[in-house]
């Protein structure tokens, strides 16, 4: 072979090289999307391409970017739309239908449409076990206990207009008791002294009297008692806070992954549909996002001990919840706030 031939063939190499390595998934994700590095590492490497994280804010912000960008799709696969926000997603029409193997496991919560399930989650009332013990206060029983003086004033909670979790809870509070019932008792909850903060991190890491707040209630997550045993220095037997399943206060969130409609690589986003299925990625996520996994028959983490599930949750609705939960924030805020 010629010198000519030689340069020509090892450019055409070299060009077939920069292609590949040039092969881009882009995944959207809200900001609480986190998974082992090496885990991610082993996806790039079976997949061969190079994963681009796109942090889409919260998951409100996120749905919202990928509908704004649907002419030039910012993504080819998204992770984090949850069961409030499916109904959106599908009538926006950003999404595009999944067919394949991720299908044929079976899951205890399931999205429908487009969106493949892959974990989900509780919102819910935590409380500091040692206060309730020194203080010798019965624990409330009922949301209507909760609305009382004696409760109220040791509760926090999230302005549902700037937190997932605030919005969860009160998007949980109308589907127990409907809407007029539930903003009553909101507003008893204000009279009594209730506290709101702008976000969970204020709530739980301020306000609450795990961190020397002065509010033995919060509004959290179900596998929160679990994280605390987690990431004590040196992890108790039992947790220090616990959870408080009272009626028409419990939040069940799915989240989910889907393909973009209009997406570049779309070989390679099926498969990231189907890595957040696997056994591995089922496994880590709990203790990565703090959250169920959905595949049944997944193994759980031994501290999600200590991250027991409400016996029963109320449905909502996702089509009532896209259509009215504007207008619900906006009555949440002038009864709250103003």
């Amino acid at each position: 072979m010629s010198r000519p031939s030689l340069r020509l063939c090892a450019l055409a190499f070299a060009m077939a090289g920069a292609a590949v390595s040039a092969a881009e998934l882009r995944v959207l994700t809200h900001s609480s999307f986190d998974l082992p590095k090496a885990r991610l590492a082993a996806f790039e490497q079976g997949a061969g391409v190079k994963l681009v994280l796109v942090k889409g804010g919260d998951a409100g912000e996120m749905l919202n970017k990928l509908i704004l960008t649907r002419a030039n799709p910012i993504a080819d696969v998204v992770y984090g739309i949850d069961n409030t926000l499916a109904a959106k997603a599908e009538s926006a029409g950003v999404l595009a239908p999944y067919q394949g193997p991720a299908l044929a496991k079976k899951a205890k919560h399931q999205l429908g449409g487009s969106l493949v399930s892959v974990d989900y989650g509780y919102v819910t009332l935590n409380y500091d076990k040692a206060w309730f013990e020194k203080n010798a206060l019965p624990l409330p029983a009922s949301l209507a206990d909760l609305a009382k003086p004696e409760y109220a004033r040791r509760l926090v909670v999230q302005n549902p207009a700037t937190s997932s979790p605030g919005l969860a809870f009160m998007l949980a509070t109308v589907t127990g008791m409907g809407e007029a019932k539930a903003f009553d008792w909101w507003a008893k909850l204000r009279a009594g002294g209730v506290k709101v903060a702008k976000g969970w991190s204020e709530a739980y890491y301020t306000d609450f009297t795990r961190a020397g707040g002065d509010r033995p209630l919060v509004v959290s997550y179900a596998t929160s008692p679990a994280a605390e045993v987690f990431y004590a220095k040196e992890p108790p037997k039992a947790s220090p806070t616990g959870n408080l399943f009272l009626k028409g206060g419990v939040f069940r969130q799915v989240e989910g992954v889907a393909l973009v409609k209009g997406g570049r690589e779309v070989a390679a986003a099926r498969r990231f549909v189907e890595f957040m299925r696997s056994p591995e990625v089922q496994a880590e996520l709990q203790t990565s996002m703090w959250m169920y996994p959905v595949v049944e028959g997944s193994a759980r983490a031994p501290v999600f001990a200590h991250a027991v599930e409400p016996a029963a949750v109320a449905e909502t609705d996702g089509k009532l919840v896209a259509a009215k939960q504007q207008g619900w924030v906006r009555r949440w805020t002038q009864t709250m706030l103003r």
